[in-house]
């Protein structure tokens, strides 16, 4: 009964959380909202300068990576450990797909000086140095989130390695799962905000 009690509190104190990140987030997107009304012609040159392809890439690979760490739950509490672990060392994989994809566009955007307060972001439209400052931080957060759930993850790896976690006990996978579900959710939003504004 103690440990059902404990499960639940954890399980409720990382739904605060998670409803703290939303929040986060959700504060972002609205100045995202409010820069966009103001201007839209220069979001919309912004959105054509970023790889649509890469972005929908990342949103492929954190749908998968969303599914498998669901399978990996539903796995040890079906007494699978080795499907468990086979789950998770995959879905970190898939966080690491995504930060290399991202690495790669950001550096192609600093390589052609778009990057906030640049020379030519500068000298350009007032709103087109709004809309890469707010993809700047925005992508930022969520790649240092997305980092915080691989990491989150990976002790659920190691714990579930060292027998720590099992069918009975397995809190810090659940809530490991609900951080990266949060993160995967983050990116359902950002991806059309950026890359299919019109």
């Amino acid at each position: 009964m103690r440990a059902e009690i404990d499960r639940v509190g954890l399980k409720l104190g990382m739904w605060l959380f998670l409803y703290s990140e939303i929040i986060l987030f959700g504060g972002l997107f609205v100045l995202y909202a409010a820069y966009f009304h103001k201007h839209p012609e220069s979001f919309a040159v912004g959105g054509k300068e970023l790889n649509r392809v890469i972005g929908a890439m990342n949103t492929v690979v954190l749908l998968i990576s969303s599914f498998t760490v669901a399978a990996s739950i539903t796995a040890i509490q079906k007494g699978s450990r080795k499907l468990t672990i086979g789950l998770l060392g995959f879905s970190i994989f898939c966080g690491f797909i995504f930060l290399v994809n991202k690495y790669f566009e950001w550096g192609a955007k600093i390589h052609h000086d778009i990057y906030p307060n640049s020379e030519t972001l500068v000298n350009g439209e007032p709103g087109l140095n709004i809309f890469f400052g707010l993809y700047y931080v925005i992508t930022g957060l969520h790649g240092l989130h997305v980092i915080i759930g691989m990491v989150l993850l990976s002790i659920s790896l190691v714990l579930m390695l060292v027998g720590k976690i099992d069918g009975e006990s397995f809190s810090m996978l659940d809530n490991s799962g609900l951080y990266w579900h949060l993160v995967d959710l983050i990116w359902i939003f950002v991806f059309p905000l950026f890359y299919l504004v019109l």
